[in-house]
């Protein structure tokens, strides 16, 4: 291994990395880019371990290690870019997942109203109390849990679960009769 000439007296930091930079630049970035596979974000890493062992320079006990210190700082900058790699992938998947789903898969308020047509529906929510027609708006369109939807009502989330129950049964009971069953002369199916 290279060593960084001593002269007996503790070097300046700028000189010291100057004579670090052009001893160890290549063989470090080969390293970071045999760990990360890239070779811009390699650069990045041995940058990096340059700067921070130049701020550190004057602390440093054996300045003689500096290549096995800027050695070992280059293996966790790679570390730290393929943790930072796996944690963006997996949130990347996620969302994809999500949008998989959400574009795959029509909310609840996309059916009720696909089913009996806007104005159908609209109506029939008009038609229920306030209170229990906030709770579905609150729940179907804008997907509350019970505890949002009691927060924001200022009322329990028992009374959320009654208003909801109820409202839903009035909603089918009302709908109910506006569907034709199948197999009705009026069935456009």
């Amino acid at each position: 291994m290279a060593r960084i000439p001593r002269v007996g007296i503790r070097r300046s930091a700028d000189a010291a990395l100057t004579e670090l930079y052009a001893a160890q630049w290549a063989p470090m970035v080969r390293l970071a880019y045999l760990l990360v596979r890239d070779q811009q974000v390699a650069e990045d890493v041995v940058q990096d371990a340059l700067i921070s062992i130049h701020r550190r320079w004057d602390d440093l006990a054996d300045q003689d290690r500096a290549v096995a210190y800027l050695r070992r700082s280059v293996v966790n900058g790679a570390r730290s870019v393929l943790r930072h790699r796996k944690v963006v992938h997996e949130k990347l998947a996620v969302q994809a997942a999500q949008e998989a789903t959400r574009l795959t898969s029509p909310g609840a308020d996309e059916v009720a109203l696909g089913t009996l047509g806007d104005a159908a529906m609209l109506r029939a929510l008009d038609s229920l109390p306030r209170r229990q027609r906030e709770v579905l708006v609150l729940r179907y369109w804008l997907d509350l849990s019970e505890a949002q939807i009691a927060d924001t009502l200022e009322i329990s989330p028992g009374s959320v679960k009654a208003h909801a129950s109820r409202a839903i049964s009035a909603l089918r009971a009302q709908l109910a009769a506006q569907v034709p069953a199948p197999g009705a002369k009026d069935d456009p199916r």
